[in-house]
């Protein structure tokens, strides 16, 4: 008799994707991406080589599962700072965020860079990753498309805006998260987004890389720094 899609095959072999994908985190953080080694995996599950392949067909299949499952975790919790702050100014919205960001990559720096250290050589990550990405920027999409943009950006926001005229999917996935009021919503919405994506990125990694240590600064008020210019450049309230 078939297995139905939720019966005890299918439960086996989505708990065995966990405990393999759980093996190669330890992995990850033990010593880098490059350490992920799927011989080491079988041997610690007691399974053959060949039969590792069954549940993930190369290193790479493991690799693209654990970018989005992160991505997917950082999602979550931004989603969970967006409603924790909605009640609040955009300015605090934005704080909350960063900060519910900032603890997730700090206390778990190996599946950060995961995603934003240096790249595996050879290694393409799957089309699924630019939604997953999107996923988890959309909370600060939805922050800017409040602000109202200083001259100095007014040519990225151009650009941010020709981009979403240009691309429907692009379009669609602002739409998910603004309130057009006008043809500049979107440029204005994906300048300040990816700029604080930007800024968030430029401390994260310097932080947790360790390149701060002995600067005598708290990477934390550093970051809040960096947020605060970027709100006050889209007078953010």
């Amino acid at each position: 008799m078939a297995q139905t899609a939720g019966g005890p095959r299918a439960r086996y072999r989505e708990q065995t994707r966990g405990e393999i994908k759980e093996i190669a985190l330890r992995q990850l953080a033990e010593g880098g991406i490059g350490a992920i080694a799927l011989t080491r995996i079988a041997k610690d599950l007691g399974l053959s080589g060949p039969a590792l392949y069954r549940y993930f067909a190369s290193r790479d299949d493991l690799l693209s599962a654990l970018i989005l499952d992160a991505y997917d975790d950082i999602a979550t919790i931004l989603r969970a700072a967006a409603g924790r702050s909605a009640a609040r100014p955009a300015r605090e919205r934005l704080r909350e965020l960063a900060g519910a960001y900032r603890t997730w990559a700090v206390t778990q720096p190996h599946r950060y860079l995961l995603l934003f250290g240096s790249p595996l050589p050879g290694y393409a990550a799957p089309p699924d990753t630019v939604t997953s990405a999107r996923a988890a920027l959309g909370p600060f999409v939805r922050i800017f498309a409040e602000g109202k943009p200083a001259p100095a950006v007014q040519s990225l926001v151009e650009q941010m805006r020709a981009w979403a005229a240009r691309e429907p999917q692009v379009a669609a996935w602002v739409a998910e998260h603004t309130t057009p009021t006008g043809d500049d919503t979107a440029g204005v919405a994906l300048a300040g987004a990816l700029q604080a994506w930007t800024r968030l990125h430029g401390v994260l990694t310097l932080e947790v890389e360790g390149q701060f240590a002995g600067m005598g600064h708290d990477p934390a008020t550093l970051m809040e720094t960096e947020l605060h210019t970027l709100a006050d450049t889209f007078s953010l309230t």
